[in-house]
């Protein structure tokens, strides 16, 4: 009889969107591949993904108008 721990966990890659084996033996997780993983990493280099930011202009007052 099969356990869930003898059956590896298939997740999306994030990249790639195709199966990636989330386990111990798959160095490159949640990714399928190499490729999969540096392409990530290059788009987070060249801030393709960016965290927002809610800081208004410079020019802007910063905080609670109710405040100011």
């Amino acid at each position: 009889m099969a356990t869930r721990a003898d059956k590896p966990r298939i997740v999306r890659c994030p990249a790639c969107g195709g199966d990636s084996v989330y386990a111990p033996s798959n160095p490159f997780r949640p990714f399928c591949s190499e490729r999969c993983k540096n392409i990530d990493f290059g788009d987070w280099a060249s801030e393709n993904f960016r965290v927002p930011d809610q800081t208004p202009p410079d020019d802007l007052p910063f905080g609670d108008p109710k405040e100011q």
